[in-house]
């Protein structure tokens, strides 16, 4: 029924929702997921920072990253125009069967932007949309917390001489800590909510 679906993600909490709902869709029907970030320009976006493309790339990898470990084929793209011509000229282009994406983005005038995003996705696609809101409440918000439940798990895994190799940074309500190790870098995701864990790869040079 499915063959590709699509994940837009902001890397903010919400997208955790429609990562956790899309991934199982796309086991499912052996389908491949195509997680997408679309850098905002023009009137409905928010203006682009040094740092936008970098936090775009990392979002689109947590939804990699989360798809691999459950066996599901993905790719990853970023794009950056207005964000609902962006994702509806995607979905068009790549022969997507289904998009999921949340309601919700971080903040302010992002919440705003995301929903109304959201909405016009819904609205125009001429494909099936499903849509997810956030309710879970992050019970890990703060970095210092995040780092040491990292830590804790490497040295749990069998890793020594484990050192914070620069800030933890929180994409879709889970937290990435980048750490040195006797056995070389590794980044460990911590969710926010439920407050797993997992060694999710190594570090990039």
């Amino acid at each position: 029924m499915y063959q590709d679906v699509l994940i837009p993600t902001d890397g903010s909490d919400g997208t955790r929702r429609s990562i956790n709902h899309g991934i199982p869709i796309a086991d499912c029907f052996d389908a491949t997921i195509h997680a997408l970030s679309v850098v905002p320009e023009g009137p409905l976006g928010t203006l682009q920072t040094d740092d936008a493309i970098p936090a775009a790339q990392r979002a689109v990898e947590r939804i990699e990253t989360e798809a691999s470990r459950e066996g599901v084929d993905v790719v990853t793209a970023v794009e950056q125009g207005v964000p609902h011509e962006e994702i509806l000229a995607f979905a068009d282009e790549h022969g997507i069967d289904l998009i999921v994406m949340g309601t919700q983005g971080r903040t302010g005038l992002d919440r705003v932007l995301v929903g109304s995003v959201t909405e016009r996705v819904v609205r125009m696609a001429d494909v099936p949309v499903v849509t997810v809101r956030l309710t879970d409440e992050i019970r890990i918000d703060d970095i210092d917390e995040a780092a040491r439940i990292a830590r804790t798990t490497a040295e749990r895994e069998g890793y020594d001489e484990v050192t914070v190799l620069e800030d933890p940074h929180r994409i879709s309500a889970s937290w990435i800590v980048p750490l040195e190790t006797d056995a070389g870098p590794i980044h460990v995701h911590v969710d926010a909510v439920t407050r797993e864990t997992g060694i999710a790869k190594e570090a990039r040079e």
